[in-house]
């Protein structure tokens, strides 16, 4: 039986090769034009000290047990920040895990008490999947009243990227929104099969 493609994988890898230019990369000029915006695959292949053939089975997701040391060699030929780095590593290594519901987190006594507490700036607690797990005063007055949201609402993404009052208090709304983007990339990552997650993405 043949295996599916890690689409995921593919689209990753070929998104940050397009990012990097030969320039950036340290890699001497060519005569003529380039038909990529980026890196072409040989380049990378060449940079991460793997065979081309093997970098291409990878960028098209034909690749199930890719080593370490490998990740790392591909997360410095692509120049990848921490969190593209963690995001890499788990959609590599895809797990074979059924979906399933999460259990809901609650906060200790203790951290609540520490929320409640703090008066002169707006806190807000999140979890997994970036949901609301606690907020103090300040906080609702800044963003909105967490508690009177339905619970699919509670969420730092849903708001960011549905709630016009909460997206006006950013001043670089954009980059916040990539941001949080990458951290529900990296949460996925961890948890490929939460159909929470699925549902708040969707």
């Amino acid at each position: 039986m043949s295996q599916e493609p890690n689409a995921e994988l593919r689209d990753f890898l070929r998104s940050r090769r397009a990012k990097i230019t030969p320039d950036q990369a340290g890699l001497p000029r060519q005569p003529g034009g380039r038909r990529v915006p980026g890196l072409r695959r040989e380049e990378v292949a060449q940079l991460a000290g793997v065979s081309v053939d093997y970098y291409i089975r990878l960028e098209r997701g034909r690749h199930s047990h890719v080593s370490e040391s490998v990740l790392d060699a591909l997360a410095r030929a692509l120049r990848l920040n921490d969190l593209e780095r963690s995001h890499l590593f788990q959609i590599a290594r895809p797990s074979r895990a059924r979906p399933r519901s999460l259990p809901p987190q609650r906060l200790r006594p203790g951290l609540q008490l520490m929320v409640d507490t703090l008066i002169d700036v707006p806190v807000v607690v999140v979890g997994r999947r970036l949901d609301v797990l606690a907020s103090n005063r300040l906080a609702r007055a800044l963003y909105t009243d967490f508690d009177a949201l339905p619970a699919t609402n509670r969420n730092m993404a849903w708001l960011i990227f549905l709630d016009e009052k909460v997206r006006a208090l950013f001043a670089d709304w954009e980059e916040n929104a990539r941001g949080t983007v990458a951290a529900l990339r990296l949460y996925a990552g961890r948890q490929p099969h939460d159909p929470v997650l699925a549902e708040l993405v969707a």
